[in-house]
């Protein structure tokens, strides 16, 4: 009887508690790190954006034919479609890593709690001599209730890796519709100067 209570002994509850406390602020931390690479993110990018403006203005500024202006303001178009790609993909990366801490933190802790719960029952079958169908039972349905966490963790892990896929596959569509509609703006764009040229004759 001894070894079933020993699991349940205060030093190793104090102990466990500990750990889940070290578990928690171990997230807690990698949540923070993660919103601190975002602010990061938001600031490179502001700035980038900002001396990227600033330099176009300059450039449209100096520009004296429609046909170079229409050509400067399709560039620019192209680049904000490149720039809009890369930080959504900067932020699906941080994002990714965040969760990566997450589900294996996760699985750590279904682990554990598969050990101890594998352990009670083994130490309660060791003190409790003629009860084998009753430990059988027990086990039978600690390892049914330990398929089916299992199958929803990976459902679970299954469906966020889609939805990561899904948020890169809908940025990278995006980035290609734009490129897609700066290629076709050229042809407009000879056709507003050739009748600007045709005006001036």
């Amino acid at each position: 009887m001894e070894s079933s209570t020993s699991s349940l002994a205060p030093e190793n509850l104090l102990a466990s508690q500990k750990a889940g406390l070290d578990v928690s602020f171990g997230l807690a931390s990698r949540a923070v790190e993660g919103f601190e690479k975002l602010i990061d993110l938001n600031v490179r990018t502001f700035r980038t954006a900002l001396a990227e403006h600033q330099e176009y203005v300059t450039k449209a500024f100096s520009v004296r034919d429609p046909k170079e202006f229409f050509a400067l303001q399709n560039a620019r178009f192209q680049a904000n479609a490149e720039s809009t790609q890369a930080y959504w993909q900067q932020v699906a990366d941080v994002a990714t890593g965040v969760r990566g801490v997450y589900l294996e933190a996760a699985q750590d802790q279904i682990g554990k709690s598969q050990r101890n719960v594998q352990a009670f029952v083994d130490s309660i079958a060791n003190g409790a001599p003629g009860s084998n169908a009753v430990v059988s039972a027990w086990k039978q349905v600690i390892d049914t209730a330990t398929q089916s966490a299992n199958s929803a963790y990976e459902a679970a892990r299954a469906a966020a890796r889609q939805v990561v896929e899904a948020a890169q596959d809908d940025a990278a569509s995006a980035a290609n519709a734009a490129s897609t509609a700066s290629a076709a703006t050229p042809p407009a764009v000879r056709a507003v100067s050739t009748k600007a040229t045709s005006a001036k004759k």
